[in-house]
């Protein structure tokens, strides 16, 4: 997984005078924060020095927290970066989609290919073959792994089929089904909804 950490600036500060001075400096100040995963977090001062920050047990390595025992701007500025949507929270990491490249936040255990929601796949949408340029139905998004699935008419796996040499066997496979199917006078012919499935990487959002 690929984790980021926000950019070293600082945020906006609130018109409102009330703010207490460390939420004040928690904002204004230039910090940089890496969230490690496990509800840890790096936090790069504006002084350069590092230190690390349990957010779910309010600690922190500065001297403010560990002499005074205070909610130091360092777990006050992980707060804000949350919030904000710069940082994962605890228990989610910072990954890049498949697709775009654009950051999402995800469960710290979640398994690639990872995808953004404009190009998140679910039953029912419709999708375009990589290899061919075909649009295809999604019926299923499993979890099984293409070199996992066999293949009855080709006596192999998804990921062992010729056409799927150039993606990765561990994926998920997909079941999908063409839009067009042949209507005989007693109804659709079975043989021309054939559900077919593909590694999840060959597909793209249509």
């Amino acid at each position: 997984m690929k984790t980021t950490a926000s950019p070293k600036a600082p945020l906006p500060v609130p018109t409102a005078g009330h703010l207490p001075e460390r939420s004040r400096r928690a904002r204004a100040e230039p910090m940089s924060v890496l969230p490690l995963g496990d509800g840890l977090y790096e936090v790069e001062s504006a002084s350069d020095h590092t230190y690390l920050v349990d957010l779910e047990a309010g600690r922190c390595t500065c001297p403010d927290y560990v002499f005074r025992e205070v909610r130091c701007k360092h777990v006050r500025r992980v707060a804000i970066e949350i919030t904000e949507g710069h940082t994962p929270p605890p228990g989610q990491v910072a990954v890049s989609c498949h697709d775009c490249e654009e950051t999402v936040f995800v469960d710290e255990d979640a398994t690639e290919p990872l995808y953004c929601d404009e190009h998140t796949i679910r039953p029912g949408d419709t999708v375009v073959d990589r290899e061919t340029g075909d649009r295809l139905t999604v019926v299923d998004v499993s979890t099984l792994r293409a070199d996992a699935v066999e293949i009855g008419a080709a006596d192999c796996t998804v990921a062992e089929y010729a056409t799927n040499g150039d993606y990765d066997p561990e994926v998920p496979v997909v079941g999908a089904v063409y839009p067009h199917a042949t209507v005989a006078r007693n109804g659709v012919v079975p043989s021309s909804l054939k559900v077919y499935v593909f590694p999840r990487t060959r597909l793209e959002a249509a």
